[in-house]
């Protein structure tokens, strides 16, 4: 992203390009963001964040309102007419600002030949106000395959997760059991003015009234909690951890799993962090430096066991696959635009072989926990299933919680709009030898 004298709505617009064009949010905000005075960041973030959210909703308003689509070159002014509208429909901002300096963005973008339809379309928007969404794509503002997938494996509650995905995510806790009890942080929340609840759930968890910087956080720096949302400290919860057990965490960055484990039984022989990503170890390693724990962390392929397993069984293992992270859209909007129905099988079929490759190296008599941040169901029960059928000896652990659904086989947790994300859990026993 050239040029560092461009108007935030001109960032936002290309970092809306870079979506479309497949790099995440994540990977492409970072570089806008730094073009701005630490001010006007929190402004860029809920632009693009915000017109992400929306974004079929308002892909469906602009389009009904482009005689014809722009060329190629241009696409980044379709992005900020995107924005622009997202702030007609969704913000505080006055009118006025918006289109005036929507217009200035467009010549910033050096695209001056464009201003007067940019102009027209956006004059035309605020004097009619916003049409009826022309169809569940747009009045819920999710890609149409998704919608289909989620009525067919959710028929009661489809439109209630895709309302859940497009609220803001509550800000979540885990307290550091080795530093404070629950109880005893809640009263440093509120000596600190810093309103918060006891989740429902996880018993380290907390919910704060509303988001504040980490930095505001009593004790943040040195260890006192972790931000994580309720439905991931459910993990530790399933392990059932015992002293003396070696631990293995086979998908692991950013670390927040690893920690929580090493926080909820300080007297494991190992913990073992493996992932793919050569990028996101150093994650691990800030979470652990911080909150004072040790692990044995790994890069490595977790399935490709020859390359990484020194013979020694495990016998705790957390297997938290990738997949399609449709639990955790309200945390990542941009999902709705990156993910397609064409990477589901593949995923599917990654997930059951990181299931086989870890039952191997599980020990006799150890416990297998399988995860997921999604809500559909082929990378969830119906993975179990098929390992079950392959795999005679497991033993499937029923779940005795009182949250989440009892699936065929594990638990499912749906997007709360007011509590946990989208998550799944299935607990699996291996036969003593």
């Amino acid at each position: 992203m050239a040029g560092h004298s461009l108007p935030l709505r001109a960032l936002a617009a290309r970092v809306l390009l870079a979506v479309e064009n497949g790099q995440s949010l994540s990977q492409c905000l970072p570089s806008a963001l730094n073009q701005l005075s630490p001010e006007q960041r929190p402004q860029l973030q809920a632009l693009c964040y915000g017109s992400c959210r929306w974004f079929h909703r308002l892909e469906g308003e602009l389009n009904s309102r482009l005689k014809k689509p722009l060329r190629k070159p241009d696409r980044v002014i379709h992005h900020l007419m995107l924005v622009a509208l997202f702030q007609l429909r969704f913000s505080e901002q006055a009118t006025y600002a918006v289109l005036n300096e929507t217009v200035e963005a467009c010549k910033a973008l050096d695209k001056p030949h464009l201003t007067g339809l940019v102009n027209g379309v956006l004059r035309r928007a605020e004097r009619e106000g916003a049409p009826e969404p022309a169809n569940d794509s747009s009045a819920f503002s999710h890609p149409v395959w998704m919608v289909e997938k989620l009525r067919h494996n959710w028929p009661d509650d489809w439109q209630a997760i895709l309302e859940a995905n497009n609220q803001q995510a509550p800000m979540t806790l885990r307290v550091n059991a080795r530093r404070f009890r629950r109880d005893e942080y809640l009263n440093l929340l509120k000596e600190a003015g810093i309103e918060a609840q006891a989740t429902r759930f996880a018993p380290h968890g907390i919910q704060l009234q509303q988001p504040v910087p980490v930095d505001q956080l009593p004790w943040f720096a040195d260890g006192a909690v972790s931000v994580q949302d309720e439905a991931a400290q459910l993990c530790t919860t399933l392990l059932d951890l015992q002293p003396g057990q070696r631990v293995l965490d086979a998908c692991a960055a950013p670390g927040g799993k690893t920690c929580a484990i090493l926080e909820s039984e300080p007297a494991l022989s190992e913990v073992v962090a493996i992932d793919e990503s050569a990028e996101r170890l150093p994650r691990i390693d800030e979470n652990l430096e911080r909150l004072d724990l040790t692990a044995t962390l790994k890069q490595a392929d977790a399935a490709n066991t020859e390359q990484w397993w020194d013979g020694a069984y495990f016998d705790r293992i957390l297997l938290d696959v990738p997949c399609s992270a449709t639990g955790v859209i309200r945390r990542h909007p941009d999902i709705k635009l990156l993910r397609r129905e064409s990477d589901i099988v593949p995923l599917a079929n990654t997930q059951l072989g990181l299931l086989k490759a870890m039952w191997d190296i599980l020990a006799p008599g150890g416990r297998l926990v399988y995860a997921t941040c999604s809500v559909f169901v082929q990378e969830n029960h119906r993975i179990i299933e098929r390992f079950l059928k392959q795999q005679e000896q497991a033993r499937l652990v029923g779940i005795d919680a009182d949250w989440g659904r009892d699936m065929a086989a594990g638990r499912q947790l749906l997007p709360d709009p007011n509590s946990h994300d989208g998550f799944f859990y299935a607990v699996l026993e291996k036969p003593e030898a």
